[in-house]
C-alpha cells in the first residue's frame, strides 16, 4: 500500500507462530489505516491466540484494534482450547475465553471454544445479546448454570452441546424454552456399543421428547450415537415440522418400524444409525470423487455449522 512517493510496499506474514510485516522495509504507514479495515485484515490470516500475543506487541494502533470489539465478533478458540487441554492447562480456558468476551463489547456473533467451564460460560451467557453460533463441545457445563442463564441467549440459531455429559435432559429443556430462534442443534454423544439384547435401561427418550416439544423451529439435529427408540424420532418427525436434516447414526435402538423409514427418508439429508450404510455411501462418493466430479458431505465429526446459521 502506498502512501507517499517514496513509501514501499509491506504486508503482514504469519509465520514461526509469529506476526511480522515483510517486504519492502516494512515502510507501509499500516498505522494509519482505518481500525475496522485492519481488523478485517487480522480476523482472516491471523489465528485469535496469535492476535493476542504478538499483533497486539507490534505498536499501539494495533494493540487498540485487538483490544477493541471489530476483531471479535466471531470467537474461535476451540483449537487454542485442545491444545491447552493436551498440555494439561485446561485452567486456562475460562479466563481466556472471558477476557475475549470482553473484549467484543457484547457483540460477538459467534464462539466456539472446547471444555468450557461454567464460569466462562456464565459470563459469555450474560454477554450474548448478540451471539447466534455457540459451540461448546465436551464442556463442563452443568445444567443449572444453563438454566440460570439460557436466558440471555435469545438470538441463538445453532447450538453444539455434543459430549457435554453434564448438561441433561434437564438443561436441553432450558436451551429449548429459552432459545426460540434455535434451527440447528448439535447433541452427539461418546460412542457407546451395539447392544447383544435390547433391555429397557438402554432406551432413553427423554431428551428426544424435550426437544419436539421445545424445539419445534428446528430445521437441523444431529444426534448421533443417542439412545432414543422409534417413539423419540417418531415425536421429532410430527413436532418439528420444518425439519430438513436428522442424523441419527449409530442410534442403535432405533428400527425404522412401520412408516417412519418412510417418512425419514422425504427430509433433504438424513443419516440412518446403521454406520454400514454410511460407509457404503463414502466408497460411492469416492468412486464421484474419481470421475473428477465435486462431492462434500458433512459427517457426525464435523465442527462446523452451516453458514444459513449466521444469516
Amino acid at each position: 500500500m502506498e502512501s507517499t512517493e517514496n513509501s514501499k510496499r509491506a504486508c503482514v506474514e504469519v509465520a514461526n507462530d509469529a506476526v511480522c510485516i515483510a517486504g519492502g522495509g516494512g515502510g507501509g504507514r499500516w498505522d494509519e489505516l482505518d481500525s475496522e479495515l485492519l481488523a478485517s485484515i487480522f480476523v482472516r490470516i491471523v489465528p485469535p491466540e496469535l492476535m493476542v500475543r504478538s499483533v497486539a506487541l507490534v505498536c499501539r494502533s494495533w494493540m487498540e484494534v485487538v483490544s477493541g470489539p471489530n476483531c471479535w465478533t466471531e470467537i474461535d478458540l476451540e483449537g487454542w482450547c485442545r491444545k491447552c487441554c493436551m498440555a494439561n492447562r485446561s485452567h486456562q480456558i475460562d479466563p481466556v475465553v472471558s477476557k475475549i468476551v470482553r473484549r467484543s463489547r457484547s457483540t460477538f456473533r459467534r464462539l466456539s471454544t472446547y471444555r468450557l467451564g461454567n464460569v466462562g460460560f456464565s459470563f459469555a451467557a450474560n454477554r450474548g445479546k448478540c451471539l447466534k453460533i455457540l459451540q461448546i463441545p465436551t464442556s463442563e457445563v452443568t445444567d443449572e448454570v444453563v438454566e440460570k442463564h439460557a436466558g440471555s441467549l435469545v438470538n441463538l440459531t445453532f447450538l453444539d452441546i455434543s459430549y457435554c455429559l453434564k448438561i441433561t435432559a434437564k438443561g436441553l429443556k432450558a436451551f429449548g424454552k429459552q432459545c426460540k430462534s434455535l434451527t440447528h442443534l448439535r447433541r452427539n454423544m461418546p460412542m457407546w456399543e451395539l447392544p447383544t439384547t435390547l433391555e429397557d435401561s438402554d432406551v432413553h427418550d427423554q431428551e428426544a421428547l424435550i426437544i419436539a416439544e421445545t424445539m419445534r423451529g428446528l430445521q437441523r439435529l444431529d444426534f448421533a450415537f443417542n439412545r432414543l427408540s422409534d417413539t423419540g424420532v417418531d415425536a421429532i418427525l410430527t413436532e418439528c415440522k420444518a425439519l430438513t436434516h436428522l442424523e441419527i447414526q449409530a442410534c442403535w435402538n432405533v428400527e425404522l418400524k412401520g412408516n417412519l423409514e418412510e417418512r425419514c427418508k422425504k427430509l433433504v439429508d438424513f443419516r440412518t444409525p446403521w454406520i454400514d450404510e454410511h460407509v457404503d455411501s463414502l466408497a460411492v462418493s469416492s468412486d464421484i470423487d474419481s470421475t473428477g466430479d465435486d462431492f462434500d458431505e458433512e459427517s457426525i465429526y464435523s465442527e462446523s455449522p452451516s453458514s444459513s446459521d449466521l444469516d
